[in-house]
């Protein structure tokens, strides 16, 4: 073997790492463009539209400040505003002003020609005299209940519940029953079935009157106004 063919084969190989150094610009190795780990570390900063937007981490912190809570007193206040508001009639306005005292409480005890106003029924025209009435005394939202209890002169009683508003746009609501203590009137008969087949005590007007009106706060008003006649005594 010649002499120059042992040169040419002991000079080192050039490796494609090497190539590649060499081919970069600037003189630049592989490893120079990696970036450091110290340098990956150091937030980015970019200015837009006059604001500093940092990198990805910086950026996942909420840049706006949390919306203060709303108290539900502050919210229902907002929506009382928005809402429209109703149009009131100027009679029943002064009519709930003077609650609990009604209209017809001078009537109370004299005897008269009678008209009770009920809804889906005909109305109920007798001859006789109220007893007693009573209507709730505190009417926050516009709405306020009178009960009534009338007796005639052929010895019937007559029950009313009027529900009223001061609103233009509602109507009251009148509800009246009447009892009736004779043998021959249908729900008599059936009462008294019942009541035989209990053997429980004959029914009376006020048990009529207890199961038209119930035992709620202004039924006992009107109860106490018929003195102790409606209070259950016990031994």
């Amino acid at each position: 073997m010649s002499a120059e063919r042992t040169e040419e084969l002991s000079a080192p190989p050039v490796t494609k790492d090497r190539q590649t150094s060499e081919a970069k610009p600037g003189g630049a190795t592989a490893g120079d463009s990696a970036p450091s780990h110290d340098a990956e570390a150091q937030p980015i900063t970019v200015l837009v539209r006059g604001e500093t937007v940092r990198d990805q981490a910086a950026q996942s912190a909420p840049t706006d400040a949390a919306p203060k809570d709303v108290s539900p007193k502050d919210a229902a206040s907002k929506d009382a505003d928005k809402s429209p508001r109703k149009e009131v009639l100027e009679a029943k306005v002064k009519m709930q002003s003077r609650l609990p005292t009604l209209d017809d409480d001078a009537d109370v005890g004299v005897p008269k020609e009678q008209i009770v106003v009920r809804d889906g029924k005909a109305d109920l025209a007798f001859t006789g005299t109220l007893l007693a009435s009573a209507a709730q005394s505190s009417t926050p939202v516009g709405h306020w209940q009178e009960y009534r209890i009338y007796a005639t002169t052929g010895g019937k009683h007559v029950f009313s519940k009027v529900t009223r508003s001061v609103f233009a746009d509602e109507k009251d609501a009148q509800e009246a029953d009447v009892f009736d203590p004779s043998p021959s009137s249908v729900p008599s008969q059936l009462l008294r079935s019942a009541r035989d087949l209990t053997r429980s005590k004959p029914l009376t007007w006020m048990d009529a009157a207890v199961a038209f009106f119930g035992y709620d706060p202004l039924a006992k008003t009107l109860y106490r106004k018929l003195s102790g006649q409606f209070e259950e005594h016990i031994g």
